[in-house]
């Protein structure tokens, strides 16, 4: 938590700095492109805004309204924080282009300042950017995933929203070099516009991206692959559990889970040994998975199968009420 509030905060004294002297040269110059970089570093700023928010909310202690805490509310901001990229990134970025292309309209006044700005804000990205770099293959190496596979799938949206955008944001300014580039060598605004079009064409697409990876964490993603491969193993590997009838899991946050699983356990387990299955159970699978945070086991007798003669039964009751804690 501290490491992604700190990589927030640089993003966002970049971006705000950024935004301040890319709106002045884009007024300055009348540059599209421009303008279209400084609507992107103002989108980027909300966002960090809304990424520190979440990290705040997410900490409070679980109630009784919210029995599992509030690790959620770090997804519902990253997805705030995609809509206004689409918004006030994308479509001002894009609208801004076409209007330059149909009225035709070059820039003014000394290129020397746009270049300036650009250039200043290429290196205070390149800053953020190698931050952000460091604090996501901080966590890769402890996810043990290739990085491309992590930044995919990674839970964290804090992270991977100033991961993505900083490297948008890089990109955009190249984007925008270019472009004023060829409209001061040729006099003609294309090359600017096209400048803020392509600008806005790749927020929109990145805004798609972060909307759609938030969703699915917002309406309830299971943990990743490798992570329920081990939870299984967890319980295939113990002699009490004869089957494993149903195993469910649920992102509760970016590092917690929740594991519910329906297993068949040997008829002669009194109530005694249910107990101490479920407590070894329950530290097994956080063990093998750090990121669990609540267990609830339920088990389930085979189809067909007849009940034990020696209370079995009732240690089926006791272990429907072992919950993690």
């Amino acid at each position: 938590m501290s490491e992604s509030r700190k990589t927030v905060l640089v993003a966002l004294s970049a971006n705000l700095a950024i935004a301040v002297a890319k709106l002045a040269g884009g007024v300055i110059s009348g540059s599209a492109s421009m303008l279209a970089e400084a609507a992107h570093s103002v989108a980027d700023t909300t966002n960090q805004v809304f990424l520190l928010i979440s990290l705040s909310l997410s900490k409070r202690e679980a109630d009784e309204q919210h029995p599992f805490g509030y690790g959620t509310e770090r997804f519902f901001w990253a997805f705030l924080a995609a809509i206004v990229i689409f918004l006030s990134g994308a479509v001002f970025s894009i609208g801004e282009g076409v209007e330059r292309l149909l009225s035709g309209k070059a820039t003014e006044g000394s290129p020397i300042i746009v270049y300036v700005v650009l250039v200043v804000a290429l290196i205070a990205e390149g800053i953020s950017l190698v931050r952000a770099i460091r604090q996501t293959k901080a966590q890769q190496r402890e996810s043990g995933l290739p990085l491309k596979r992590f930044v995919r799938q990674s839970r964290d949206p804090t992270t991977k929203t100033v991961f993505t955008e900083d490297t948008v944001a890089v990109t955009g300014v190249l984007f925008a070099l270019i472009g004023f580039t060829v409209t001061e060598v040729t006099g003609s605004p294309v090359g600017d516009a096209g400048g803020s079009i392509l600008i806005g064409l790749l927020l929109a697409g990145v805004a798609v991206a972060l909307a759609k990876d938030t969703k699915g964490l917002l309406v309830g993603e299971s943990a990743r692959p490798e992570e329920r491969e081990k939870l299984q193993e967890v319980l295939d590997r113990r002699e009490e559990v004869v089957d494993v009838i149903d195993l469910r899991t649920l992102a509760l946050g970016p590092t917690e889970l929740l594991v519910a699983a329906r297993v068949d356990l040997a008829d002669e387990l009194d109530s005694a040994a249910v107990e101490r299955v479920a407590d070894e159970i329950d530290r097994e699978l956080r063990e093998a998975v750090p990121a669990v945070k609540e267990v609830f086991l339920d088990p389930t007798s085979r189809p067909g199968g007849a009940p034990a003669e020696d209370g079995s039964d009732g240690a089926a009751a006791v272990l429907r009420g072992q919950v993690s804690r």
